[in-house]
């Protein structure tokens, strides 16, 4: 069947607005999306009559409801209905498990991920075979199924707006279908100078850049990522990209996080750490379980804080939660393991009887997360890469401890903050160590006007207005 091209805003991402999720009972709970930028582009979406989101099914469960749908629009199915409680239409692609494995994990998550953080070891990876190249071929199969949806979706002179890494052909591909949309693309991750993007197979990087190059407006968080793009354009394209190259550097929602922040779930979580931590300084993170984060080094850091400044045994405690993530590749299982041995050696060196140097939780905890944020005197951010990080603003706007802010200069936030934070080398151990000293023995009066501004930074452009200024910027093309 079909489908009439209705729709005069689509979105069009992964990960949709929706999951469904296995429960204790055996059948299967339907869950709207949480976060400010689903919520953001939820409202956007919502003031635009007959808008469609359109994403991939994640899983067989996904992937058997977006058969029963009709044209693979969810409102068909009652349940999805009373979840979006009618607000706009999704329409969840059931692309066969074989693509999508092939597309996310081997080449989204195992090849772009990895190039554009920089996380490749050179002398093993990466690897360009015949098995990588069957993925690669599930990634434009991918795309493609992304594109045709779009077009047969979209109305005439509607406004398309591809989200990230994930369907970064998309553009092109929908460009050729349909000519006469008005195309956004904004990309979540960092981006990489040109002689690192020359790693990819000649073929497969002219590919991204003019698949990406096919939007009339490319987005990014921060200047640096938007130059290195139109660098790699240049070297490997041999033209700068056509389309307006715009920067939208998101920052968080602060009142809906602050509300979940003082729920009671949250608030019990943080009594039990004020009961282990005491009248002690925190420092606190919150990452997921990914290479990029660079947790590994930020305990190196901490193991060299106690080491050089013994004055501060027993009157620190270095919080982290961390949030698991893409257990399926081995590389990032052994470095869980890894980090995890990390922390058993730093507490056998320094712990006490009286004192827990370090708090390592690995599990989806987001009240616990909450919580180490609310009681942190320290927010520490030490990424290898990221092309925002929204967790350290997060803490800046949730501490009640008026926070300083250690953190990665390799991280898009470091952009909007670095004048008030202490940037770091993030593979310079001595030198975050340092920083984590300077930042627990700051004096009042500078931490608390440093917080003050950080505050002001971290809220600037929450996901709302983020998303509205990129649909400004498509329609006035």
């Amino acid at each position: 069947m079909t489908v009439a091209r209705s729709a005069p805003l689509v979105v069009a991402s992964n990960r949709g607005p929706i999951s469904i999720v296995p429960v204790e009972d055996g059948d299967d709970e339907i869950r709207r999306g949480g976060g400010g930028l689903v919520s953001g582009m939820q409202a956007a979406l919502a003031a635009t009559p007959d808008a469609v989101w359109i994403c991939a099914a994640l899983n067989d469960r996904e992937r058997s409801l977006a058969r029963r749908a009709l044209s693979g629009r969810l409102s068909a199915v009652p349940e999805v209905s009373d979840a979006l409680k009618g607000e706009f239409d999704v329409r969840m692609l059931p692309i066969d498990a074989l693509t999508f494995r092939q597309a996310y994990n081997g080449v989204a998550n195992a090849t772009l991920w990895f190039l554009l953080h920089m996380l490749y070891e050179a002398a093993r990876s990466p690897v360009f075979d015949q098995a990588w190249r069957r993925s690669w071929a599930g990634y434009q199969r991918y795309n493609r199924a992304f594109a045709e949806a779009i077009a047969a979706e979209a109305a005439q002179g509607a406004t398309v707006m591809i989200q990230d890494y994930h369907l970064f052909l998309a553009p092109r591909l929908l460009r050729d279908l349909r000519p006469d949309v008005r195309i956004g693309h904004f990309t979540h991750t960092p981006w990489v100078p040109a002689e690192y993007f020359h790693m990819l197979p000649g073929d497969v990087a002219r590919d991204v850049l003019d698949g990406v190059s096919g939007a009339d407006v490319v987005g990014f968080h921060c200047a640096r990522w938007r130059d290195q793009f139109v660098d790699c354009c240049r070297s490997i394209l041999g033209r700068a990209p056509a389309g307006r190259m715009e920067l939208f550097p998101l920052s968080t929602e602060a009142d809906e996080l602050f509300q979940r922040a003082h729920r009671r779930d949250v608030d019990s979580s943080v009594r039990q750490l004020r009961d282990v931590v005491g009248d002690r300084k925190v420092i606190g993170r919150v990452d997921r379980t990914e290479l990029s984060k660079n947790v590994f080094r930020g305990l190196l850091a901490y193991r060299e804080l106690l080491r050089s400044h013994a004055e501060w045994r027993d009157r620190v405690v270095h919080i982290i939660d961390n949030y698991p993530s893409r257990e399926d590749l081995p590389e990032y299982r052994e470095y869980t393991a890894l980090v995890s041995r990390l922390a058993r050696e730093i507490d056998d060196e320094f712990g006490t009887d009286t004192w827990t140097p370090l708090l390592l939780d690995i599990s989806d905890d987001y009240p616990g997360s909450l919580a180490a944020l609310r009681v942190c005197d320290v927010v520490f951010v030490n990424s290898v890469r990221d092309g925002m990080n929204l967790v350290v603003q997060e803490g800046i706007v949730l501490s009640e401890r008026d926070p300083v802010v250690v953190l990665s200069r390799d991280t898009g936030a470091a952009d909007a903050l670095g004048r008030d934070a202490l940037l770091v080398n993030p593979f310079d151990v001595s030198e975050t160590a340092n920083a984590l000293y300077e930042a627990l023995t700051m004096p009042d009066e500078e931490r608390i006007a440093r917080c003050r501004r950080l505050r002001q930074a971290a809220v600037a452009l929450p996901p709302g207005p983020w998303f509205q200024a990129q649909l400004d910027a498509v329609t006035a093309r």
